[in-house]
């Protein structure tokens, strides 16, 4: 027998070895247990165990693990670490608005290819290429990296896709961030440009700022 085999073997018996292959984090893929050299039998002998629980398909999760209000993107972000978290689910991340989305919305790429999967239900657009790394921040939620828009490019999204979230909540959006002073007028105006929304959304940072 492989000392590999061995060693798998030896983590499925000690329930602390387990906890320190997570780490801090809530969720992993099988790829990353994996990595950390915990091989495919050993988790299906971990979690017939009671050691581990199978929270989807290929993640996975302590019994009892400390699950967050943003779990579902933390799903979503090991799944498909290449997307990014945007619109009414960025908006929520922010704490920008009282609605509760029981979607994730993500943008991915104009060639990438669209995830699949029951949970968390999943709302997906194509951004294209020339203007998806704008705006975008990394924040760390139980363990995973998160990649979610900015406050302001969250904001201009919300005009730009007003027919899709409705123009109350980017409205509402726009009110409620610049009363917290969450971007600044500057910053606004130049993600705007880009995102070729600045006519649109002139009339509204006027009456923003008069």
């Amino acid at each position: 027998m492989s000392d590999v085999v061995l060693n798998c073997r030896r983590f499925v018996s000690d329930s602390e070895s387990i906890e320190a292959l997570f780490a801090g984090a809530s969720v992993l893929r099988s790829k990353d247990l994996e990595e950390r050299g915990f091989s495919r039998t050993a988790i299906r002998e971990a979690v017939a165990a009671g050691r581990m629980d199978r929270v989807g398909r290929g993640l996975y999760a302590l019994p009892g693990a400390d699950i967050g209000a943003h779990h579902s993107l933390v799903v979503v972000a090991r799944r498909v670490p290449q997307a990014v978290i945007c619109l009414l689910s960025a908006l929520e991340f922010h704490e920008l608005t009282t609605q509760v989305s029981h979607e994730v919305w993500i943008a991915i790429g104009p060639k990438d290819r669209k995830p699949e999967f029951e949970h968390p239900p999943l709302r997906v657009l194509r951004y294209g290429l020339a203007h998806a790394a704008l705006g975008v921040e990394e924040h760390e939620v139980e363990g995973a990296t998160l990649r979610i828009y900015s406050v302001a490019r969250t904001v201009v999204d919300l005009f730009r896709y007003r027919n899709k979230v409705g123009i109350d909540v980017a409205l509402e959006a726009l009110r409620e961030g610049w009363r917290d002073r969450r971007f600044t007028l500057a910053e606004l105006n130049r993600i705007a440009r880009v995102c070729r929304m600045g006519r649109v959304m002139k009339p509204y940072l006027e009456a923003l700022t008069a």
